[in-house]
């Protein structure tokens, strides 16, 4: 197959907006962009930051590339004009050349990933050099051939965002169903007593730093920030440990019912432990909350409405501390409807965790299919 340089049929375009186009174009950052997804954050929508920054503008013909730690690889394709962060370059492809989806599929392979993670330079904030990147020799084979695997690919990536799609409308959808049944923990229309967590609290705890010389490939789970999400528990990264036979392996040991709440980072998730769930062990960034005469699933879709999450967010005093403590858990206040009600609310959230389950093995076969896709695409 014929190659290449990426620079001969596309152009590294640092074109700088100019202050009005900052103030009025809609404007994307990296943390706009999903790593290895090839996508925009789920819930990103172009908007003006109205802020005066040096920052390149786009068009949607363009594909941008995050620069900065290449390993996330953030690549999107915006089907708008706006303007990004420098950390961000837009790359124009020679549309007569080079298919614009072909050329974005080349950039969230593994094979380029690989080689732009070895190409980095700065130690603390690694970035590819647009130069290298502009070397960089890819496969060109005819367009036509380039437009089927774009459309193929296209079709794979379709049935691997129908997971993430489905997240989010059941997300939205048990958000919806808590505030029809308790109202608003805003405005408490119903008039439930509240009352602090810590009155319905028989145990509280959290791990400690002490857990990586046990790490292994395969043993117990290890459940850390990234494994808890709204309500949910989220077992697509998870890591394994050999626990040792210590008070601090029987203390944060997982229990059925017991709440976790991620303490420190990405402070308010929360994800309850079912029944029959493989032995597991809880890190020191999630707190392992055991409540008597509230229901976890309920209490975990409280803090899932905005000002169930406000009221913990408050916590995180930014410039005194980072996180929460145990005081700070117990002080956070919740609705007290009569447990049979709360039971019912735990029921609707078992049955859309089946469905979530059903669709997570859609997506799972979805994403075989793209990265094989992918492997064979650019297979030379």
């Amino acid at each position: 197959m014929k190659k290449v340089a990426l620079g001969k049929v596309a152009k590294i375009d640092r074109a700088v907006a100019t202050d009005d186009e900052c103030k009025t174009l809609p404007y994307v950052g990296l943390e706009h962009i999903e790593k290895e997804t090839g996508s925009f954050q789920p819930d990103y929508k172009p908007a003006a930051l109205d802020m005066l920054a040096t920052n390149f503008k786009f068009t949607s013909k363009h594909v941008l590339y995050g620069k900065l730690r290449p390993y996330l690889n953030k690549v999107a394709l915006p089907n708008f004009d706006g303007v990004c962060t420098t950390e961000i370059l837009p790359i124009l492809p020679d549309e007569k050349q080079l298919d614009r989806i072909y050329l974005w599929s080349i950039l969230i392979s593994s094979e380029f990933v690989a080689w732009a993670t070895s190409q980095i330079s700065g130690a603390n904030l690694p970035r590819l050099d647009p130069k290298l990147l502009a070397e960089y020799s890819i496969p060109l084979p005819p367009l036509p051939e380039q437009r089927r695997i774009a459309n193929l690919l296209s079709r794979a990536d379709s049935l691997r965002r129908l997971r993430r799609v489905g997240d989010a409308l059941s997300a939205s959808l048990l958000q919806s169903v808590f505030l029809e049944r308790f109202g608003d923990p805003a405005s408490n229309p119903k008039g439930w007593e509240t009352v602090p967590l810590g009155e319905k609290l028989t145990f509280i705890t959290s791990g400690s730093r002490g857990w990586a010389e046990h790490y292994t490939d395969k043993g117990d789970l290890f459940l850390r920030v990234q494994n808890v999400g709204a309500n949910q528990l989220l077992l697509d990264d998870v890591a394994y440990v050999q626990p040792p036979d210590s008070a601090e392996s029987r203390r944060t040991k997982v229990q059925p019912g017991d709440l976790l709440l991620s303490a420190t980072a990405d402070i308010g998730r929360t994800g309850v432990i079912p029944e029959n769930f493989p032995t597991a062990y809880i890190n020191q960034h999630l707190f392992l909350l055991r409540l008597k005469d509230l229901s976890p699933t309920f209490v975990a879709g409280y803090f899932c409405t905005p000002n169930g999450k406000a009221q913990i967010l408050k916590l995180d005093r930014e410039g005194v501390k980072s996180g929460l403590n145990f005081d700070d858990a117990k002080g956070l206040t919740v609705f007290n409807p009569p447990l049979p009600e709360q039971e019912q609310f735990a029921a609707v959230v078992r049955r859309v965790e089946s469905l979530r389950a059903r669709a997570g093995e859609s997506e799972r076969q979805g994403e075989s299919l793209f990265q094989s896709l992918l492997s064979e695409a650019f297979r030379v």
